[in-house]
């Protein structure tokens, strides 16, 4: 199986204008879909992806019940949606279970869209919560496009959560922090943390690029392409293009993700 760890989507109503706000911020990336599930799934046939998750962002408290609705509604063998959790509710541990007990394997979260610092005391119940239910926890990691580049979901951070809390399965988006590789080098490669590849090759160094492939854990690294802003067949593509083997791009492009997230196991 292939299947991508990181991608985006948004209700068929509501999917123009969340795009045209989202790109509003910058001139560095564009869009190569419209955000909607449907566009997903034919870029999916067309870069024989065979599952993607789609990754909400509950951006106020009050958008984690029409977002878990949702959710419900797009579930299927190819699309895994990850529900979000805002940190400012108050019952957003118990929302966490919820999104458990509705029979969901992860949740995703931003903090810059979200408006909390990863290792602040606030989340802790949250991450707590996502390790006693088994969830995987898709997070943002590193710098943002639209954002100033304040520190706030940075690779010292993130190894604070990882240690505090072994239990908790972490997929640290954009191989590991976005802009900020060199801090990965130094602090999360070797460590019990996932990174995905999205969005990451065509603003790094290559040859750093090929050294953090390299350097993190094999079992550990998954095949994300941050979907509609980066094209999957691309992605999977530069994937390919650091030649290193088949078994290699095999586990990295669903066999990992399988084993994390109970895909297609029976």
């Amino acid at each position: 199986m292939v299947i991508d760890v990181h991608t985006h989507a948004f209700p068929d109503q509501l999917a123009g204008r969340a795009m045209a706000q989202l790109q509003s911020g910058t001139d560095e990336v564009k869009a190569v879909l419209n955000g909607t599930v449907s566009d997903l799934l034919c870029s999916m046939d067309r870069a024989g992806v065979d599952a993607s998750v789609v990754a909400s962002i509950a951006t106020k408290p009050e958008q984690f019940e029409p977002i878990l609705r949702w959710s419900a509604t797009i579930r299927s063998p190819r699309i895994v949606p990850f529900p979000s959790v805002h940190p400012a509710a108050e019952d957003a541990a118990e929302q966490v279970r919820r999104i458990a007990a509705a029979g969901f394997c992860g949740i995703k979260l931003h903090p810059y869209y979200q408006e909390f610092t990863v290792d602040e005391p606030r989340l802790e119940p949250v991450y707590a919560a996502m390790a006693e239910c088994g969830l995987v926890l898709l997070l943002h990691c590193g710098f943002d496009i639209s954002f100033p580049y304040d520190r706030i979901a940075d690779p010292v951070r993130l190894r604070c959560v990882v240690e505090r809390f072994p239990r908790l399965r972490i997929i640290a988006a954009h191989l590991g922090a976005w802009r900020d590789w060199d801090e990965v080098e130094r602090h999360l490669v070797g460590q019990p943390v996932y990174f995905d590849i999205s969005t990451c090759f065509d603003f790094m160094d290559r040859v750093q690029a090929g050294r953090l492939l390299r350097s993190h854990p094999a079992d550990r690294l998954l095949f994300g392409s941050d979907s509609p802003w980066v094209d999957q067949e691309r992605t999977i593509a530069s994937l390919r293009s650091f030649g290193l083997g088949e078994a290699f791009e095999a586990r990295v492009l669903g066999g990992n993700a399988q084993a994390l997230l109970g895909i297609g196991v029976v």
